[in-house]
């Protein structure tokens, strides 16, 4: 059943294997959404939820953990990025685990992958049609900052969509949608801080001044976010699921069994908030 409703999902990095396993018991109920916003690990794994195809999620993001081209040191050095593109928007997708990519078109919905235009920081939103030629979007989404060569689209350099948007609730309420599933990957009570050394982005970034100053307030965007969303909460506007405590996941995690129970966790709190979520929905 297609909701007249948005869906937003946050970013994390590693952490997005809690994501993961709630879009996995929404694709097991058959639940799709008709305007989707995601960002970075978010949009990754949005590819696979409209793509319908079950287990997929969970594999792409465990099967290679010891491939040195998937995310490694070696990888950073040989290529820019820590997270080999080649690896995990071709031979991933088109080889190792192939992506339905005629199913993906076949959604009626909107889909927009949110990056960050280092020129201006500001987030933008990047419709995704057919993934053969739009990777590069969920591409320049998930492309952390330091760790990742900026990413040409048109005339324009993007990074990780989390710099500007992290989780891009205003856009989905702003586009009409009155009803709004959020998923997010840091767990129930945190806050952003200040990041550390923003300096750093200075330096690295020095054509690109906006991305240092959205680094440097990045605290305060993100803070302001989870304000906005209690009270979207209140007002019908959202329904949130996220992690009830803190994981000890990192950003970048080679854990297999800690991935395993991340997803899980996901997946069992999507299947106890379900009932919750129709009743929602059908109000």
């Amino acid at each position: 059943m297609m909701y007249q409703a948005g869906l937003v999902l946050e970013g994390g990095g590693m952490k997005g294997m809690y994501t993961a396993g709630v879009l996995e018991f929404l694709l097991e109920q058959n639940v799709e959404f008709a305007n989707c916003y995601a960002v970075s690990a978010g949009a990754c794994h949005l590819c696979s939820f409209l793509s319908k195809q079950r287990g997929r999620m969970y594999r792409i993001s465990v099967d290679y953990l010891d491939d040195k081209r998937y995310c490694s040191v070696q990888s950073l050095l040989k290529t820019g990025d820590l997270f080999g593109a080649d690896m995990c928007y071709h031979e991933i997708p088109d080889k190792l685990n192939p992506f339905d990519y005629d199913t993906f078109a076949k959604y009626q919905g909107n889909a927009y992958a949110v990056v960050t235009n280092i020129r201006t920081g500001q987030p933008e939103y990047l419709p995704m049609k057919d993934l053969r030629t739009d990777i590069v979007a969920v591409r320049a989404s998930a492309s952390l900052p330091l760790v990742s060569r900026n990413v040409k689209i048109g005339g324009e350099y993007y990074l990780d969509g989390g710099i500007s948007d992290a989780i891009p609730i205003r856009k989905a309420v702003a586009d009409g949608n009155r009803k709004n599933l959020v998923v997010m990957t840091k767990e129930v009570g945190y806050r952003r801080k200040p990041v550390g050394h923003p300096e750093i982005f200075k330096l690295s970034y020095r054509k690109y001044p906006a991305v240092y100053e959205d680094m440097k307030n990045r605290h305060i965007m993100y803070n302001g976010t989870l304000d906005y969303l209690e009270q979207a909460k209140i007002t019908g506007e959202a329904f949130v699921i996220r992690p009830k405590k803190a994981s000890k996941i990192g950003r970048i995690e080679k854990d297999r069994e800690k991935l395993t129970a991340l997803y899980h966790e996901g997946y069992e709190d999507a299947r106890r908030a379900y009932p919750e979520l129709l009743e929602y929905f059908q109000k």
